[in-house]
């Protein structure tokens, strides 16, 4: 089961589908999600490489919000 963990206007929130994290949020707390078994399918590593591409997209939105904090 994936395990998503975010501080969402300042209380921790968990979520167990990525599609379910909100668009705005503090901090990224915990991001794991689960790795099909071995040996992997082309689906397998499409799949990783989708939760891979979508962690660093939510790296840059609280690197985003965090330098905006930083600057007021």
């Amino acid at each position: 089961m994936h395990d998503f963990q975010f501080i969402v206007n300042g209380k921790l929130n968990k979520y167990t589908r990525w599609e379910d994290i909100p668009e705005e949020f503090d901090h990224i707390i915990k991001f794991v999600f689960d790795l099909p078994p071995e040996p992997h399918t082309q689906e397998d590593h499409d799949e990783i490489h989708k939760m891979e591409k979508k962690f660093n997209e939510l790296m840059e939105k609280e690197n985003a919000r965090s330098n905006i904090h930083r600057s007021s």
